[in-house]
């Protein structure tokens, strides 16, 4: 069975939804908004987060792209549309259920994201130590970068993006910044292609077993390289 973190700011929702889980036989645990949630995300190590799309403080777009972990995301949310499914999959979530939903379908969709942690291959014991490496080859000519062992195949801008960032490693580079050098264009108010570009880069850090932390996310701020 797995520890589940339940991210949602519905208190009946939460009561009820913890009952179903914890009578399949998981752990669970609660937060009440995206704030709390990364906070747990770090102290209860989940297997699963079940996140809420819409909480005060910080919703559950917010609490994706400030993670720092590769936990499976199952998005929970009453809004039903193509545009908040994409996004959030495009924000690295693995699944995205309207509310209400049937426990039949809930059960089914935790079953297969849990048949898929236990094939996905553990990292090595030196992936954590990867972010400490100065060094980062870049290939102008593939968009490829390669960081001791790992290459990683980025888009154009996912590159210039990862570059920008490692040539000022150790400053925080704020969105306006990176918008305006990199994609060559200003920063509007719901402009989301900067964030997702960053998330793009992040997943495809992952997959190569290099972590997600080399590019952190300085709430408020911008985004910085881990020198």
């Amino acid at each position: 069975m797995s520890r589940i973190l339940l991210v949602d700011d519905d208190p009946l929702f939460r009561v009820w939804l913890t009952d179903v889980l914890k009578a399949q036989g998981h752990e669970v645990k609660c937060a009440v908004n995206g704030v709390e949630g990364l906070t747990c995300i770090r102290s209860f190590a989940p297997d699963i987060v079940m996140l809420d799309l819409v909480m005060p403080q910080m919703d559950g777009f917010e609490l994706l792209q400030a993670r720092e972990c590769m936990t499976p995301i199952m998005m929970l949310s009453a809004r039903d549309n193509e545009e908040d499914r994409i996004r959030s999959y495009e924000l690295g979530a693995d699944d995205f259920l309207t509310k209400p939903f049937s426990i039949k379908e809930l059960l089914v969709r935790l079953q297969a994201i849990e048949r898929r942690l236990v094939q996905r291959p553990k990292p090595p014991m030196a992936v954590e130590q990867v972010a400490t490496i100065q060094s980062v080859r870049f290939d102008e000519t593939a968009y490829k970068i390669t960081i001791g062992k790992h290459a990683v195949e980025l888009t154009q801008t996912e590159f210039r993006l990862f570059k920008y960032l490692f040539e000022r490693k150790g400053q925080v580079i704020t969105k306006q910044e990176l918008q305006k050098s990199v994609l060559q264009k200003d920063l509007g108010r719901f402009d989301r292609n900067l964030d997702m570009h960053i998330s793009n880069t992040r997943r495809k850090l992952a997959n190569t077993r290099l972590p997600r932390t080399l590019i952190n996310t300085v709430r408020g701020q911008g985004y910085s390289f881990s020198a």
